[in-house]
């Protein structure tokens, strides 16, 4: 019964690293940018909840809607008039200005939020019910419900819309799709503030699942990476799934190694990887 309820914890908890990863795979598949600023603003979207919930009273889950919208307006922003200067250069100066811009948005994170930890806590955070003698918790229940909302709809978005049409053939053969009359630059602006609005939406919920600070930026992009090369780019339910299989395994690693170990199980999921399937991650690259 105990691992049966580690188990459940890992997919419920998996779900919602898979939804912090949705963003980077996106970005990466369309714009060739591992966005090394990605977990930056994942805090920056925890913060946009936290402060609606303590300053103005809206409950963290109808916050989410606010944080995606502002998180999308700064996406756009920064790619529309600083990352698109080096999209389409080489991955060193790609990677360079995105670290940058990651040191830049924690450093100001410090200043305005302050170095305290934070949590979102509403009143049904706690709560819990059971099912066939497995605890589930509400909060990680809703978080789960959210990330498989959300890659539905990025799924949708991608394969059922004209924007979704402009994107692939933006990623596929950006020659061809301005021949068709895309424009490169309104696409990757786009594109870029979608991946941060999904960001945006994990901050809001892993605030209210664990804890805030602005230095949290760094070890979420780390994990949205090595989930990112798991999933792949292409399929946004690929990269949930890579999300459940981390979560598992590290909830896996919490019980019979101890919680210390977690974060190292990622990473040796990477190297796993591309020790046994480096053409995957090639692939996924």
């Amino acid at each position: 019964m105990l691992l049966a309820q580690v188990l459940l914890n890992g997919v419920l908890l998996g779900a919602l690293y898979g939804l912090m990863a949705l963003g980077m795979a996106l970005v990466w598949g369309v714009l060739n940018i591992v966005n090394l600023a990605h977990g930056a603003l994942i805090m920056l979207g925890g913060y946009v909840v936290y402060y609606c919930y303590t300053l103005l009273g809206i409950d963290p889950l109808l916050a989410l809607p606010v944080a995606m919208a502002s998180m999308f307006a700064t996406g756009y922003l920064l790619q529309r008039f600083l990352l698109n200067l080096i999209v389409r250069g080489a991955l060193l100066n790609t990677l360079l200005i995105t670290f940058g811009l990651d040191v830049v948005i924690t450093y100001l994170g410090q200043v305005v939020f302050t170095a305290d930890f934070r949590t979102i806590n509403p009143s049904y955070s706690g709560a819990n019910f059971m099912l066939l003698g497995l605890t589930v918790p509400v909060l990680r229940l809703i978080a789960f419900g959210i990330a498989l909302l959300l890659s539905s709809a990025l799924w949708f978005l991608l394969n059922k819309s004209g924007l979704g049409r402009a994107i692939r053939a933006t990623a596929q053969n950006l020659v061809a799709a301005r021949l068709y009359g895309v424009d490169p630059r309104q696409v990757y602006a786009v594109t870029f503030g979608i991946g941060a609005a999904l960001a945006g939406a994990a901050g809001g919920l892993y605030g209210m699942i664990s804890h805030l600070t602005p230095y949290i930026g760094s070890s979420l992009t780390a994990k949205s990476f090595v989930i990112a090369i798991l999933g792949g780019l292409a399929n946004p339910f690929k990269v949930i799934l890579g999300g459940i299989v981390v979560g598992v395994a590290e909830s896996l690693a919490a019980l019979y190694i101890g919680p210390t170990y977690t974060d190292v199980v990622s990473f040796l999921l990477l190297v796993v990887i591309l020790v046994v399937r480096p053409a995957h991650a090639l692939r996924a690259a």
